[in-house]
């Protein structure tokens, strides 16, 4: 059955979110405080990248199925996915939650779903129903009480960015309902355009769920970035080592990088951290290893440039993983404008393929250039490879220049001996 729903944040979860209901039959208004994304959206265009969601949009839009403004309209479903960055003492900062609750508030009459995507600690989906509640006592969340109902659930999502728009449809969904009315009617919306299995639980759980999930990853990540660092006291290769040991049929340790970035992973255990935080002693640690992977790997540049006035630095990577241009949390630019804070006389040569433009938080930095690939290998007096890009994939041997390169990814290593 076609509903109208109102997705509030059109950002990387959120407008793929909408362009996949818009695509399954529903009506669906995108709301979003970026003047940018709501006309990029009603021209039927993309503001980030992410593969195949501009067909989605661009189809949705021509149809009718998809428009975006700046207010809340009136609707039967709500979806909540903006960012829960961090507060103080990484704690959740839950404001951006808070601000779309508000702006949904005036325009409930009962008898809608309003689900929280937006990953979340222990406890948002009800501090989300106890302001709605607070602010319009007449409502309630209690399965009984017929039109004068309001279901709330959480559905945290899953998917991997550079895949999102197969994901979306085609991984596991966790559903935590307030009360299983709630999560029941959750789940049918996205049985319109999920086709993998749906499963439901209570909303502390599903939010727990998804902190768990990437935290198990960060505690492994972090086993692997350790190992770097030890493997290269030892003059191995990290990369060889974990191949081999990954031969083993119980083991798989993922790879190490220059740190973890991304909202998800770089965030969401800290949120199990702060909620319990004298019992998360080896997630705690897990995330001070990785949180501190990128000083080792500018402690490795800064070596290479040891007593040089003004040296040229190529850094080879922006984002926070290949091949899409998201930079939330991305170990990649906090090393590059670290370096350009602490070498004030140097040129820092950023390359960054999937962007036009420096990114905020390194337009004050004087002595940092975008450039190409071509241009920092030919300048360079020493490269840093932080982010694994098919761009740089590509560069063969013998155009990388005679620069040492701190090579994070194992993109260039050299070929694998003869045994």
């Amino acid at each position: 059955m076609s509903q109208r729903v109102a997705v509030i944040g059109l950002g990387y979860i959120g407008l793929p979110t909408a362009a996949i209901l818009a695509s399954h039959g529903h009506d669906v208004v995108g709301v979003d405080v970026n003047p940018r994304h709501v006309d990029s959206v009603n021209r039927g265009e993309v503001p980030f990248v992410e593969p195949d969601l501009g067909t989605h949009v661009a189809g949705a839009v021509s149809q009718g199925k998809l428009t975006a403004q700046k207010d809340t309209p009136s609707a039967d479903v709500y979806i909540i996915a903006v960012p829960t960055p961090f507060a103080e003492g990484h704690r959740a900062d839950l404001s951006y939650i808070d601000a779309a609750t508000d702006g949904i508030i005036p325009n409930l009459q009962g008898g809608e779903l309003i689900i929280l995507e937006s990953t979340s600690p222990p406890g948002a989906t009800q501090h989300l129903a106890d302001r709605i509640i607070a602010a319009r006592p007449e409502l309630t969340t209690d399965d009984e009480q017929g039109s004068s109902n309001i279901d709330v659930a959480h559905c945290p999502e899953r998917v991997l960015p550079g895949r999102v728009m197969i994901e979306l449809v085609g991984n596991d969904r966790i559903v935590g309902g307030l009360t299983p009315r709630a999560a029941v009617r959750a789940k049918e919306l996205y049985a319109t355009f999920c086709r993998a299995e749906i499963h439901l639980t209570d909303a502390v759980t599903a939010e727990m769920a998804k902190l768990t999930e990437n935290s198990f990853r960060d505690v492994n990540l972090a086993f692997a970035n350790e190992l770097s660092i030890i493997a290269e006291r030892f003059g191995i290769d990290v990369f060889e080592l974990i191949e081999l040991a990954n031969k083993h049929p119980r083991v798989n340790i993922l790879q190490p990088g220059p740190g973890v970035g991304g909202h998800c992973i770089a965030v969401d255990p800290w949120f199990i951290v702060s909620a319990a935080t004298e019992e998360a002693r080896l997630i705690r640690t897990a995330r001070e290893v990785n949180d501190g992977k990128p000083e080792y790997v500018i402690t490795k540049v800064l070596e290479h440039v040891e007593g040089q006035q003004s040296p040229t630095i190529a850094a080879l990577g922006l984002a926070f993983k290949p091949d899409i241009d998201d930079m939330r949390e991305s170990p990649a630019l906090e090393i590059t404008r670290e370096l350009a804070r602490r070498l004030p006389k140097a040129t820092i040569l950023a390359v960054e393929p999937n962007v036009d433009e420096l990114p905020a938080r390194l337009n004050t930095s004087a002595n940092v250039q975008l450039t190409t690939v071509e241009e920092a290998l030919g300048r360079a007096d020493v490269v840093a490879l932080l982010v694994d890009h098919r761009e740089f994939k590509a560069v063969r041997a013998d155009q990388r220049g005679s620069a040492p390169v701190v090579d994070t990814r194992g993109a260039w290593r050299a070929p694998e001996p003869v045994r």
